[in-house]
């Protein structure tokens, strides 16, 4: 799921290991350190003819040979089916939980020849598949296609002539969870084709490389917690699951109410309140904020707020805490007690017929036996280094252990968690790598849609003004293109902060007709380091939306004629 994104500016470390007991078991080998120009934003150094940074530390991974494969060997083991796992171990790589982050891990590491093992208590998927991503974009496939045959001007503009457009509930809701059970499965297929172990339990850490899953006790050289999160409910809101409810109720869609109250305005709020207006619903924002989508580069937000919220059947209140959230009982509606943000005084009381809790999700950590190697949670998130290494109570690394996605709290997004588990198997298999986490785009599915990677203009503005260089603005409408305007889908913009002196990429924010599809080529140039002066040569096809994102790149004034080293990786 998405939530707001915390950036961390801090610079990596510079100590490259295998494994996060390099350090302790290493001690009296020299680390050398690759220069900053070489770090590639994260991405492997091989992709742009260098040799692997493992040949300069050849010594300091001869203690750990036996555990990893030659390249052949590895291919061998990858065709073959789950490999061997390492001398006194069970496994090589043992991951708690089944979402999306621990299905990729477990992918990468057979590939890579590891013998892995997945343990998951629920059910496959996690989150994004089953309670998340995937069922709340069927949701909003079908919200889209209501809301283009209920906008009678927009039909005619086609020529077209449409009878009122209707909805079977029930058949909207099976859409999602068919479409939830069919992600489900190929997961689980894909993992035992590939001959990964898929344990039902509930996994829980004993000590160093050793967990529990039921009554079973298993070893591994290295663990991988991905336990995902939860919906995360303020004090004073009471949870029925039917007339107040959470993200989790709401995608099982049971009901939809003529009037819903919707808590917080990010990224969840606002693709509930796209689904429930399409399906004729009346919604009250309840923001503590003082705007809404405060999550959002202000001017995207501004004028996303312009499209999707002002011309529908929503109201708001910003600046205000639900400080008491009632179910309906006894032909009695939902009341909400609204209190001001900053005075804590009772500012009204709003009754309706259903609350959707949309504050965010919280880290799924507890019961995972962490106390068992002396690692206390932050907020509930598990602490790790900027190489998903967990970290204990004394600040220490804890030996083959790494946590992904929502449970570390660095990037709540599915793809980041996978992204984050690929970026762990290419350590455990001797490859330093670091995750750029600037170039991870996310996005919001609403019509249209909002995408964005990098910093904002006030994050980009902040940096600037701390190292001393100045920005640089670029913007294109969507009302210039062709394939926009052939689709009478025009409204909506794309911007670019960047750094005029070098052609830095800051960040990129689109709003407009398939924004999320849209983001990836400059998500890309960030993680590859690519400069503006070198990518505004790339050609696209005519007529396409790409082009939108072509013109960004054209618009930009950049003083530098060639490109600059690629800068050092930024880390959350």
């Amino acid at each position: 799921m998405q939530s707001s994104i915390s950036l961390s500016l801090s610079s990596p470390s510079t100590v490259c290991r295998s494994d996060c007991s390099a350090v302790a078991s290493n001690a009296n080998v020299t680390l050398l350190t690759p220069p900053r120009s070489l770090r590639f934003c994260g991405l492997r150094r091989e992709a742009f003819g260098f040799k692997s940074f493992n040949s300069s530390v050849h010594t300091r991974f001869q203690s750990s040979k036996t555990t990893r494969l030659s390249c052949s060997n590895r291919i061998a083991a990858s065709l073959g089916g789950n490999g061997a796992p390492s001398k006194g171990f069970d496994y090589d790589l043992v991951i708690i939980g089944a979402g999306v982050g621990g299905h990729g891990a477990a992918l990468h590491a057979v590939e890579k020849g590891l013998k892995t093992a997945i343990i998951e208590g629920d059910v496959v998927g996690g989150t994004c598949v089953n309670r998340g991503c995937v069922p709340s974009k069927a949701l909003l496939a079908v919200s889209g296609r209501m809301r283009e045959l209920q906008n009678e001007p927009h039909m005619k503009s086609f020529g077209l002539q449409v009878a009122a457009a209707g909805y079977d509930r029930q058949g909207v809701a099976d859409h999602a969870n068919n479409l939830a059970s069919k992600i489900r499965s190929n997961l689980t297929n894909s993992m035992k084709a590939l001959g990964v172990d898929i344990l039902t339990g509930f996994g829980k850490i004993l000590g160093p490389q050793k967990v529990k899953y039921g009554d079973t006790v298993i070893t591994a050289k290295d663990i991988i917690i991905a336990t995902g999160s939860v919906p995360s409910v303020p004090k004073g809101i009471e949870v029925d699951g039917k007339t107040v409810i959470t993200s989790d109720h709401a995608l099982k869609l049971e009901f939809v109410p003529q009037w819903i109250a919707i808590v917080g305005s990010g990224y969840i709020g606002l693709e509930f309140s796209d689904v429930y207006t399409a399906l004729g619903s009346e919604v009250t924002f309840v923001e503590a904020l003082d705007q809404l989508m405060p999550g959002f580069d202000p001017e995207i937000g501004k004028l996303a707020q312009r499209v999707l919220i002002n011309p529908r059947k929503i109201d708001y209140h910003t600046g205000v805490f639900a400080s008491k959230i009632t179910p309906a009982k006894d032909g009695k509606p939902v009341t909400i007690e609204l209190i001001d943000a900053k005075t804590k005084e009772l500012k009204d009381t709003l009754e309706v017929d259903a609350a959707l809790i949309a504050t965010g999700r919280a880290p799924f950590t507890q019961g995972l036996g962490l106390e068992n190697i002396n690692v206390q949670t932050q907020r509930g998130f598990i602490p790790v280094d900027e190489r998903m290494c967990v970290i204990d109570a004394n600040g220490e690394l804890v030996p083959h252990l790494y946590c992904i996605g929502d449970a570390n709290g660095k990037m709540m997004l599915a793809h980041a968690a996978s992204a984050q588990g690929i970026s762990v198997v290419e350590q455990v298999t001797g490859k330093d790598h670091i995750l750029n986490h600037l170039s991870i785009p996310a996005a919001c599915f609403t019509h249209p849609e909002i995408s964005m990677v990098g910093l904002t203009e006030p994050q980009a503005r902040e940096k600037a003004e701390k190292e001393g260089f100045e920005i640089g603005i670029a913007k294109t409408s969507f009302k210039a293109n062709t394939k926009a305007l052939a689709e009478n889908e025009g409204e909506g913009i794309a911007k670019m902060i960047y750094r005029p002196d070098n052609g830095e990429i800051l960040g990129v924010h689109i709003f407009g007709m398939h924004a999320a599809d849209l983001i990836h080529e400059a998500s890309n140039a960030i993680a590859m380091g690519t400069r503006i002066q070198d990518i505004k040569f790339a050609v696209h096809a005519h007529p396409t939306l790409s082009e939108v994102i072509d013109e960004l790149f054209k618009a930009a004034k950049v003083k530098a004629d060639t490109s600059s080293p690629v800068a050092e990786p930024v880390a959350a």
